[in-house]
């Protein structure tokens, strides 16, 4: 059984056809990359992954269970995580909180054990606290533990985030632009970054991202869209010479 499935996914805004019959097989351990001019339904694609929207028609599964129609934080406790282009964190809250609040949507304590601190509620939390201080450590973060998230440096911030959808130790990382706003050596460092969170957490990571840099050196595979179809794909070199792929990027042939 493949881990994850994508099956004839499609999807309308009105009468706007954002997403049409797009298909992806992970087995497992993969690193892919999904890339395409503006508007081309990239994000579409990981919202209807997410439970943000729900697809037309199609079938989306991960280890054969379906995902459509289900709510994000169902699809995030079936295994899937992710990140999105612009950072969402809590800015006045602590490192280690913006870390704690990716367990909200599996707690079994209820609002009077929270105001009466009943054992269960002192468990969990101490549970809760024990996995985020693990990841934090295991992302060389420790140090940031009590800072707030508005004052780290960008770079950092996107490793806050990234962490945050590893606590939950999923089995597919969805990176929406993971590159976004960082400059040459945070670039850099995040695709060594990115090739080490895949070995080290044993992940499969679907990245959509613009830059190319990052895309060609970290990908092994590249899915090209262009207006919801499904172009192109291969691997890095056979993207890089696509004609269908140049055209959509540069609105011409290359002869």
């Amino acid at each position: 059984m493949a881990l994850f499935e994508i099956r004839g996914l499609t999807h309308f805004f009105g009468g706007l056809r954002a997403v049409s019959d797009f298909n992806l097989t992970f087995e497992g351990g993969e690193l892919m990359g999904l890339i395409g001019p503006n508007g081309a339904g990239k994000t579409t694609i990981f919202n209807l992954i997410c439970g943000v929207y729900h697809p037309t028609q199609g079938e989306v599964r991960i280890e054969g269970r379906n995902l459509v129609r289900r709510y994000p934080h169902q699809v995030t406790a079936m295994g899937v995580a992710r990140t999105f282009q612009n950072i969402r964190l809590w800015p006045e809250m602590t490192v280690l909180d913006n870390i704690r609040v990716a367990h909200n949507y599996k707690l079994s304590y209820g609002f009077l054990d929270a105001i009466f601190q009943t054992s269960r509620y002192r468990r969990e939390e101490k549970g809760i606290d024990r996995k985020a201080e693990e990841v934090l450590e295991i992302m060389g973060l420790r140090d940031y533990t009590g800072e707030l998230a508005k004052n780290l440096p960008y770079g950092l911030q996107r490793k806050v985030e990234i962490a945050r959808a590893l606590v939950i130790r999923p089995k597919l990382l969805l990176l929406d632009e993971p590159s976004a706003g960082m400059n040459l050596g945070e670039k850099e460092a995040l695709i060594g970054l990115i090739r080490w969170i895949r070995g080290e957490f044993n992940l499969t990571i679907w990245l959509i991202e613009h830059e190319m840099r990052v895309v060609m050196n970290l990908c092994e595979k590249i899915q090209v869209l262009d207006f919801g179809e499904t172009i192109a794909q291969g691997k890095p070199v056979e993207i890089q010479s696509n004609p269908r792929v140049v055209e959509a990027y540069l609105g011409k042939e290359i002869d």
